[in-house]
């Protein structure tokens, strides 16, 4: 199909802006060398080609069948396409409506193509163009003359896939497929497909969903192995099914958390917006490896340094400080006044601005905490007619292997030819301080997992869920628990606290929240404190609770596994106790993963800074707390076909290791 040496156009026509002439046209637009046939009873030439009356008056099989017409003749077509013996079709149209045997036509087509082994591109889509082989298979007008180059887009809207290939920053594309309906060709093969091709540098998606689950995976698998870049825009989240769950995990992950982690576990670099989208294919499509460290940058001006700092802060992108060797070169070049600190403003009476320029980012270059160069100028249309910024960073590229880009703060103000002059020199140019932070801090993100090691053996050896006591689960994985168990007296009450020890703390089991229905009384000291906070709590909720050894203090995370239907099971990590789902703190990962991740999950929290130690207090084991989620998801792994969610919540993580205090199962 995306490398056709024959191909018939069924459909085809001579109306102009209709889609059998534009896809006929489109054909013949770029000097595309294989054999082309255009279909149709009505002429006897089309575009200066012979025109036949139906695809079987070819006399051969072709490559590739497009199908340029409505849906009341798509089940014809597509019967008569496979007979002839075509290997492939390409169908714009819906697919809506009912077939001959009164069944959805869109079942009736895929019976047909699976049944003869054709694979299909669409419907209801765009169609594709290999811009490396000339081929254009489009029934909407793009662009003539596209240049061929390493980035691919695979999309599920036909929009942006025309919008892409009109795109105006001299984003070259090897293959472009607006995949549709997906009728028996998944994303997930096209991306297989086009990492087999040698061009291919960085591949962009734009999604809606994921059709072949255990496909994709194995497509992201292999980009993985293959060190070829994925960025993502994923859509289209939908409402949760279910009116109640039964855990906080559940509650807390959203419809969304299997793709987060999906797109974590396989280092996927999930964005936002389409414009975050090109600046980081743009910036990955560069042939430069990422370097582990942080942005260290050089600008024209004070008031764009602070924007910068305020920005690339807030995207996550660290500004590391320079050390003595590269402050040293600084100072002897900048301007007095001016701070030889990153990020640099260089900019001062003007003097020599070229050389100011290129040796401030040499030197910021040089500097091993940097891992890439942005050179940060708004590239507005100058009356110099020697391009002092564009010539700057170019030299200032051949200067270092690091990658080299230049950050305009407004897209609207960019200079085209001098961003076409960088970028034909090996220079990206980002557009927006944010959708360029946010690209280079997903460089970033790369050059680090890049570097990191496989992931280690297990630490726990697997075992039996089915049937097993949670008791016994947790203790096989070395989760810790306070001694805890239940009582529906006062008596029995205090026997329980007398055995495991004061302090306790009581808890009904009448509901989840506990703490909202008044169900939670610390620091029981006495078995008098235990009889009057049985004799509260028990008429209003129930005579059953939990007394249970109380923990010391500590940092509260929550820790949960949840199902998903495609994926299996995600594991949660988020701020825990009463916090859990007041918070939107909370990081999806696959499982499994090792210490070493799991210290890199707990970083990303946005309680890090409490387990750290916050204005005296001290800081929390986080070692152990790293080895709790990593045996946890070994867990998680070992119970997805025996329970469908768990809970710790709350693991109390004090400096002297962690606990779980309340643990919930969900059983399938």
């Amino acid at each position: 199909m995306l490398r056709a040496k024959s191909v018939a156009v069924v459909g085809a026509s001579n109306r102009p802006g209709s889609v059998g002439e534009l896809t006929l046209r489109q054909l013949l637009t770029d000097g595309f060398t294989g054999d082309v046939y255009p279909i149709n009873p009505s002429h006897e030439r089309l575009a200066d080609l012979p025109c036949l009356p139906d695809i079987d008056s070819i006399g051969a099989p072709v490559d590739l069948a497009v199908l340029a017409v409505s849906n009341n003749h798509l089940e014809s077509e597509v019967e008569k396409a496979v007979a002839a013996g075509a290997r492939s079709i390409t169908i714009f149209a819906s697919c809506h409506g009912s077939a001959s045997d009164g069944r959805p036509l869109r079942d009736r087509l895929t019976e047909v193509v699976n049944e003869a082994g054709v694979r299909v591109c669409g419907g209801n889509g765009m169609g594709f163009l290999n811009i490396e082989d000339r081929l254009r298979v489009c029934g909407f007008y793009q662009p003539p003359g596209l240049r061929p180059g390493g980035i691919t887009f695979l999309t599920h809207s036909g929009s942006l896939f025309s919008a892409m290939l009109h795109n105006r920053r001299d984003l070259a594309l090897n293959v472009a497929v607006s995949t549709g309906l997906e009728m028996n060709t998944r994303m997930s093969d096209y991306l297989d497909w086009v990492l087999d091709l040698e061009s291919t540098r960085v591949v962009a998606l734009f999604m809606e969903t994921i059709r072949d689950p255990d496909g994709f995976i194995r497509s992201l698998e292999k980009a993985a192995e293959m060190e070829v870049p994925v960025v993502a825009l994923k859509v289209g989240a939908s409402q949760r099914g279910r009116a109640a769950v039964a855990t906080h995990s559940e509650a807390i992950a959203g419809d969304d958390a299997a793709y987060e982690a999906l797109f974590d576990a396989y280092g996927v670099h999930r964005v936002q917006t389409m414009d975050e989208l090109v600046d980081t294919v743009e910036l990955m499509a560069s042939p430069r490896r990422p370097r582990p460290g942080g942005l260290g940058a050089v600008l024209d001006s004070g008031g764009e340094r602070a924007l910068l700092i305020d920005t690339a802060d807030r995207v996550g992108v660290p500004l590391p400080d320079l050390g003595t060797e590269a402050t040293s070169v600084l100072a002897g070049i900048l301007d007095p006044g001016l701070e030889p600190a990153n990020p640099v403003d260089a900019w001062g009476t003007g003097r020599d601005a070229e050389d100011v320029f290129v040796g401030s980012l040499e030197a910021v270059a040089s500097d091993p905490a940097i891992g890439v160069i942005a050179f940060s100028v708004d590239l507005t249309e100058e009356e110099d007619p020697d391009n002092v910024y564009g010539r700057a960073a170019l030299k200032a590229a051949q200067l270092t292997d690091k990658p080299v880009t230049v950050l305009a703060h407004l897209s609207a103000t960019v200079d085209r030819t001098q961003a076409e002059t960088l970028r034909r020199g090996g220079v990206p140019v980002l557009e927006g301080t944010e959708t360029g932070l946010r690209a280079i801090r997903h460089l970033l993100d790369r050059a680090r997992r890049l570097d990191e090691p496989d992931l280690a053996d297990r630490i726990t050896d697997p075992m039996a869920i089915a049937g097993a006591t949670v008791g016994t689960i947790l203790d096989h994985y070395q989760v810790p628990y306070p001694p805890k168990a239940v009582a529906t007296t006062a008596e029995t009450a205090i026997e329980v606290a007398n055995r495991i020890g004061y302090p306790v703390v009581m808890k009904t089991t009448a509901t989840d929240h506990k703490t909202d229905a008044g169900g939670v009384v610390l620091g029981l000291g006495a078995p008098d404190d235990v009889a009057r906070a049985y004799q509260t709590m028990a008429p209003r909720l129930g005579s059953e609770v939990t007394v249970s050894q109380q923990v010391k203090p500590g940092v509260e995370v929550g820790l949960g596994m949840v199902t998903d239907e495609q994926f299996g099971p995600v594991v949660i990590v988020s701020a825990g106790g009463v916090l859990i789902e007041l918070l939107t703190d909370r990081i999806a990962i696959l499982p499994r993963l090792d210490q070493r991740r799991a210290r890199g999950v707990i970083e990303r929290l946005g309680i890090a800074p409490l387990l750290h130690g916050h204005r005296g207090s001290p800081a929390a084991d986080v070692d152990s707390l790293a080895g709790l989620i990593a045996r946890f998801s070994e867990l998680a792994m070992d119970a997805r076909d025996t329970i469908s969610a768990i809970d710790l919540n709350p693991v109390i993580v004090g400096p002297d290791g962690v606990t779980a205090v309340d643990v919930l199962v969900e059983w399938k």
